[in-house]
């Protein structure tokens, strides 16, 4: 009985210092309002016009990744299969050229819509600090933000929170 309690313990630890660092690590609440113009919106923040608008009817989940990223090629196929379900915007971070990431996505059987992030600038708006990176945007303002492995019935999970 006092090792159950002992594994609970650590358990609730684990998952406090994992939310700490996973929300200190995730990009920060970009500014989508209307203070942003269109053109800087689909150049700085790599989210279009009509992401945001579309996100008024329904969340929208932004995924920064990266070609040379392990944990993103765990991710990536999660996000092909909630793209089904979902408007997915995906910003490939410093993955080289837009020849480059179209032939990776296509070996790998990815369709997901991406803008090319080829120095960072976009990732560096947003204040990233690791790939994956993950960012719920609902009514045009940004709702969640995380980092890491996220599992397909996570991300169902989160979309869904979000429309609540």
């Amino acid at each position: 009985m006092k090792w159950i309690k002992t594994l609970v313990s650590y358990a609730l630890i684990f998952a406090i210092i994992y939310t700490v660092v996973n929300y200190w690590r995730a990009p920060v609440s970009a500014p989508l309002s209307s203070q942003v113009s269109t053109l800087e919106t689909s150049t700085t923040l790599g989210i279009s016009p009509a992401v945001l608008q579309q996100s008024h009817q329904t969340p929208v989940l932004v995924y920064f990744w990266a070609t040379w990223c392990g944990v993103c090629s765990i991710t990536s196929g999660n996000i092909q299969a909630i793209s089904q379900t979902y408007p997915v915007q995906t910003i490939a971070i410093q993955s080289g050229t837009a020849d480059e990431v179209h032939q990776f996505m296509k070996n790998h059987g990815y369709d997901f819509a991406v803008v090319h992030d080829m120095d960072g600038r976009i990732f560096d708006a947003w204040q990233g600090q690791v790939a994956p990176s993950f960012v719920i945007i609902k009514d045009g303002q940004v709702v969640q933000r995380f980092t890491g492995i996220a599992p397909l019935w996570s991300l169902h999970a989160r979309l869904w929170w979000a429309t609540i």
